[in-house]
């Protein structure tokens, strides 16, 4: 049995969550898994919070032979060495434009030269 660490999808549209597992290398996607390890939602805006992990029990399973997927491979990487990179600030509020109104006023004072 070859066992693979990865993500099993959870939340709805537009709103992913992930369950970072241990499983079955045939299992389906959201197939029963054997140990649930940590969580990953991609919809936190700080990047340091996005990932929970039970490192202990990676390290264990990745000592007896357990493989993990390309993504938990780099979700791990970062774990460890704490690496989540720069935080964008959301871009700052622009002031409302108030569009300007002379024209209305200009017609009567055109049609009073007259």
């Amino acid at each position: 049995m070859a066992v693979r660490i990865r993500m099993k999808k959870l939340g709805r549209t537009h709103r992913p969550f992930f369950r970072i597992c241990i499983m079955d290398q045939q299992s389906p996607r959201n197939g029963k898994a054997i140990e649930e390890v940590g969580t990953y939602d991609p919809m936190v805006r700080d990047k340091s919070k996005r990932v929970t992990l039970k490192m202990d029990r990676v390290e264990h399973w990745m000592s007896v032979g357990a493989q993990p997927s390309e993504k938990v491979a780099v979700l791990i990487r970062k774990m460890k060495e704490n690496d989540w990179g720069e935080t964008k600030s959301p871009p700052p509020m622009m002031a409302p434009q108030v569009k300007a109104a002379p024209a209305a006023e200009e017609a009567p004072a055109e049609a009073a030269a007259e």
